[in-house]
């Protein structure tokens, strides 16, 4: 059974606490919790004891979680995104991301999910590339356990299942280095339909956002108004082995986050239920034609 999540960036105007406890109340089983200025924010003072209050609150709520870094004006309060991987000054995100895996040890998480960043008009693509890779080296280096899953966004410079592959192997394999496969970007960004991109990077995804998309349009949709057929994905992601969040990522519908959650959960195990009757009938079919040679 797959287990759903939600993200806090769709909780923006709540406090950390309280959208916990929605989220928990809802049915989900875990927490993609991005670290920003009001939720558990890394530079404020204090952070080892709001950081051990939040795990009790976890394991309170029996809620799973994962660190998302995506914060818009953490970092830099002029530049949305700022200071990225590939940013002149980018050793403030390598920072950032370093207490990021600190936090997600503190609190049991199950991955430290980033992306690459844009690259600056000013800053060569064979530079960025370097710094991308070196940065990343980085925050491998001040890890041994925690897993991390780098995520293709539409846009930035590693931008599709392909670029990851390829900075994967930049910095020789490494096994903690994996996935985080946002199923609405593969609609958006990948040539394969959905179902296949999942197929093909199973084994390595240790982190999953779940939304619906259009193709070519990087705008995260609540579920039935983008392009994507779910029950199918559903099926593959059950299939591929990953045990792990699939964390439902609409970060610009906090005006109605209680109802969007709701609505989002249902729409989803409405889609797990489709996929599984599914799965059945193709065992049934299959078992048939097998006892017909």
């Amino acid at each position: 059974m797959i287990r759903f999540g939600y993200g806090t960036n769709g909780f923006a105007n709540h406090r950390l606490t309280d959208a916990l406890d929605v989220i928990a109340e809802l049915g989900y089983e875990g927490v993609a919790l991005t670290l920003d200025h009001h939720h558990l924010d890394p530079y404020a003072d204090g952070l080892a004891h709001r950081v051990a209050k939040v795990a009790d609150r976890l394991r309170t709520l029996n809620l799973a979680v994962v660190i998302e870094t995506g914060a818009r004006y953490l970092l830099d309060p002029r530049r949305k995104h700022a200071p990225t991987l590939l940013d002149d000054d980018r050793d403030k995100r390598i920072d950032f991301l370093r207490r990021a895996v600190a936090v997600g040890d503190d609190l049991g998480a199950e991955a430290v999910s980033f992306w690459s960043g844009v690259r600056p008009a000013h800053v060569p693509p064979a530079l960025a590339r370097d710094r991308l890779v070196d940065g990343c080296a980085q925050v491998l280096e001040g890890t041994e356990t925690m897993k991390l899953g780098f995520e293709p966004e539409p846009g930035m410079l590693v931008d599709t299942i392909a670029g990851w592959r390829g900075l994967r192997d930049a910095l020789g394999a490494p096994e903690r280095f994996g996935l985080t496969l946002d199923i609405g970007h593969c609609r958006c960004n990948e040539p394969d339909p959905v179902p296949d991109c999942v197929t093909s990077v199973a084994g390595h995804v240790v982190n999953v956002q779940i939304d619906d998309m259009r193709r070519g349009t990087h705008e995260h949709l609540e579920f039935g108004e983008g392009e994507i057929d779910f029950p199918p994905v559903l099926r593959a992601l059950a299939a591929s082995g990953y045990r792990g969040l699939v964390a439902v990522e609409l970060p610009r519908h906090s005006h109605a986050a209680p109802d969007v959650a709701a609505r989002s959960l249902a729409f989803l195990r409405r889609a797990e239920e489709e996929s599984r009757r599914e799965s059945r009938h193709e065992s049934r079919r299959f078992g048939l034609e097998g006892g017909s040679t």
